[in-house]
């Protein structure tokens, strides 16, 4: 047999060797090929890495803004008509929340300014120590349609409006203001102007 084909074979021979060792590896899964981590060895590490990471704990909420630490003062304004503009500064040294609306009474009788529902904000206003926030009220109607008017030179305010806190006697202009059922206080809001859009 001549030495030429011989040789022409064995390398044929061996290159079919050859492909046949590489398929078997890749078969075989033996590091020819890197495909990654397999989904189950993702998911046990990212379970294994998840369960070692440390979690920030959730900040505590601010505690209620009350009498003692909040500074309540009530201003009339030229516009709009028949308004005060409640003002509730921070005294104190920490944060604190003013929830819901000022619960407000006139005079002897204790006529309450209802809430208006609809200047409710989506969430709270907090007040850091200094910070203001402010409700707007209406204290009689200006079609003259309230009932019950008189004019009130007293106004007390509780801060929580809930009633659980002390009510804080907030000074009037000396002339007094004119009030009547149709009196109504806007829930605490960030801005005066917000306040005095109802």
């Amino acid at each position: 047999m001549p030495v030429r084909t011989t040789r022409t074979r064995l390398l044929a021979t061996a290159a079919v060797l050859v492909a046949t060792l590489s398929l078997t590896a890749c078969e075989d899964g033996e590091g020819v090929r890197d495909e990654g981590p397999s989904a189950t060895e993702t998911s046990t590490t990212g379970g294994a890495t998840g369960a070692g990471q440390s979690t920030t704990p959730p900040k505590p909420a601010a505690a209620p803004c009350t009498t003692a630490t909040t500074k309540i003062t009530a201003i009339p304004v030229p516009r709009p008509l028949n308004h005060l503009l409640l003002t509730a500064t921070n005294t104190g040294k920490k944060v604190c929340t003013l929830p819901g609306f000022p619960e407000a009474g006139f005079g002897p009788d204790r006529l309450v300014a209802r809430p208006a529902a609809e200047s409710k904000p989506s969430k709270p206003v907090k007040l850091a120590p200094g910070e203001r926030g402010y409700a707007g009220m209406l204290l009689s109607s200006a079609d003259g349609s309230g009932k019950g008017g008189s004019t009130a030179k007293a106004l007390e305010i509780t801060v929580t409006g809930g009633g659980a806190a002390k009510p804080v006697t907030v000074d009037l202009p000396e002339q007094g203001v004119h009030v009547d059922d149709s009196a109504v206080v806007t829930y605490w809001q960030g801005a005066a102007d917000t306040a005095l859009a109802w």
